[in-house]
């Protein structure tokens, strides 16, 4: 069992195509959930909706800081 592990560690013919997908959902999944709720709130509630379209910009500014320099 040890050995199938050591082998499947160092053979670098892995598939990383799906952590990819999952840290880029990481960095726009919360951004645009924001940014759809704040065009929903936007009508009644003018004030929290600009607040939600600042948080979901700096989110996108933090995130591609913080995952892109894990991508890298």
């Amino acid at each position: 069992m040890q050995h199938f592990i050591l082998k499947w560690v160092l053979e670098g013919n892995m598939n990383l195509d799906g952590l990819v997908y999952l840290i880029l959902a990481i960095m726009l999944g919360p951004a645009v959930l924001l940014t759809i709720i704040g065009f929903a709130i936007r009508e009644k509630n003018k004030k929290a909706a600009t607040v939600l379209f600042i948080l979901a910009a700096v989110y996108v500014i933090v995130s591609f800081g913080i995952c892109g320099g894990m991508m890298l």
